[in-house]
């Protein structure tokens, strides 16, 4: 018979679990450690308490830190097939005559790419590198005023915020840098953090979180938004199941951008 793993053995095994599948079910972890659900639940509460893992439904997650804002040109490689069908499916929700702010991101610009014209609609953005590129899209899209970020192609700042306090949209279509239950959603730099939260006040409708399954645990150092503000998420297939159920105990829809899209 083996011997029973001490607390911090125990702990130390769930990190390193989590350090390799990032994802963790409860299941996974009775077999791990040859132990019973209270003690694993005990454990995944000191953990969180330490910060290391945030508990989800059925599960948990490692809490993954970002403390700086990766350039545009190295987060447009990441995942991008999953970012295209993600925009694809955020634009198909936008209804004829829709104002619709939409912030800066490598995933945004896919939602604003695939926007579709003669429709009616009217897009408040801080998205550089989509302005630049939809041209006569045949729709209306306003830059807003600001200060350059150059590692985001964006503007922030006081004046793109006071742009916005004039102008009300019924749709938020927001990318976000790390969405967690227990922080939210956030982004890296304290300058897209104002421009999202004042696009979250001025919006009369519904708030659309567009972040592909890489991004669920990852915590970045300015939150926009408590999970319960979001309506919707769209993300990709990988997302996880478990972390759909604890999004939807929030009352937090999730879309699944695929070839077939569905709605869980």
């Amino acid at each position: 018979m083996n011997k029973p793993l001490i607390p911090a053995q125990r702990r130390e095994r769930i990190q390193d679990y989590l350090v390799t599948h990032k994802i963790v079910r409860m299941d996974d972890l009775y077999n791990l450690l040859d132990t019973s659900e209270a003690t694993v639940r005990r454990d995944l509460e000191w953990l969180e308490r330490e910060g290391v893992v945030e508990r989800t439904h059925g599960g948990a997650i490692l809490n993954q830190r970002l403390t700086l804002e990766p350039e545009y040109r190295q987060r447009a490689q990441k995942h991008p097939e999953e970012k295209r069908l993600i925009g694809e499916l955020a634009a198909s929700l936008i209804e004829d005559n829709d104002v619709v702010f939409i912030n800066s991101g490598t995933t945004t610009t896919q939602v604003i790419r695939h926007i579709r014209g003669n429709a009616g609609i009217t897009v408040f953005s801080n998205n550089v590198y989509a302005a630049l590129e939809v041209g006569d899209a045949g729709f209306k899209h306003h830059l807003i005023g600001g200060e350059f970020q150059r590692n985001s192609n964006s503007v922030g700042g006081r004046f793109a915020v006071d742009n916005l306090r004039q102008v009300y949209a019924n749709k938020a279509i927001l990318g976000v840098d790390g969405i967690s239950l227990l922080h939210g959603c956030t982004v890296p730099t304290d300058v897209e953090a104002e421009v999202v939260r004042q696009m979250i006040d001025r919006t009369r409708g519904e708030i659309f979180i567009v972040a592909d399954s890489s991004k669920w645990g990852v915590v970045a150092n300015f939150q926009v938004a408590i999970i319960d503000e979001i309506d919707k998420l769209i993300t990709d297939a990988d997302f996880d199941p478990l972390a759909i159920d604890s999004l939807a105990e929030h009352s937090v829809e999730s879309l699944i951008a695929s070839a077939n899209p569905v709605k869980i």
